[in-house]
């Protein structure tokens, strides 16, 4: 298990963190595989149904055997007993939609990166208050680029990662990164269902690479 600056360097460096969720074992481990080769070093795998658990240990078992230097985080963890049970499962960070405190005071107090979804000023303000500095806005489609804009000047020491609402276009993730984001959150607009139920793993591969490239283009600017 990473600590919480490793983990926050790995995302920041990458500039995106891919999420994804398929109910099949095969699947998911495909995909892993696709976007690894494609150059990710940190992925969110989302808590969303029952053979979660199963192919998260999968994913980790994988990464264990083949992929040296991959981070795979939990994602959509919304009580400390599931963020408990992905932890002994071998997550390095936990991902939440909402700010739970009770992970915040568990993760901290053990050096575990927590990435809650914050979705007002009072949410991000709470957060911080709780000692977290990595804060994912969410839903980033509905918060949208002025929000960020709004509030990014009174929180002048915590990171934002949008989620939700970005596209995988020059114009839609260097818009996020003028208003100030430290990385982007890039789930269905990177790896679809449909995409994954059709198994075109070249293709997740391709547009990771090309979404990868494009945004240290952007951040090389």
């Amino acid at each position: 298990m990473k600590n919480i600056q490793q983990v926050t360097d790995t995302i920041v460096q990458q500039g995106i963190l891919p999420l994804y969720f398929n109910t099949d074992e095969t699947i998911s481990v495909e995909v892993l595989k696709a976007i690894y080769k494609a150059g990710i070093k940190a992925v969110e795998y989302t808590h969303r149904g029952d053979t979660a658990l199963n192919n998260f240990k999968a994913l980790v078992k994988l990464r264990n055997l083949e992929m040296p230097g991959l981070l795979i985080g939990i994602g959509t963890i919304k009580n400390l007993n599931q963020a408990k049970e992905y932890l002994e499962a071998g997550a390095d960070f936990i991902i939440s939609p909402g700010f739970v405190l009770e992970i915040a005071s568990y993760t901290l107090s053990n050096d575990i990166f927590y990435g809650p979804g914050c979705m007002t000023p009072s949410d991000i303000i709470a957060a911080e208050n709780a000692g977290i500095r990595f804060i994912k806005l969410f839903p980033g489609n509905i918060l949208g680029i002025e929000f960020l804009n709004s509030i990014k000047d009174i929180f002048p020491n915590l990171l934002f990662m949008p989620t939700g609402g970005v596209d995988a276009t020059k114009e839609s993730i260097e818009a996020w990164y003028k208003a100030g984001v430290c990385a982007v959150g890039m789930g269905s607009k990177l790896i679809s269902k449909t995409v994954m139920d059709q198994k075109e793993y070249q293709s997740i591969e391709n547009n990771t690479t090309a979404v990868l490239h494009l945004i240290q283009t952007i951040k090389n600017k």
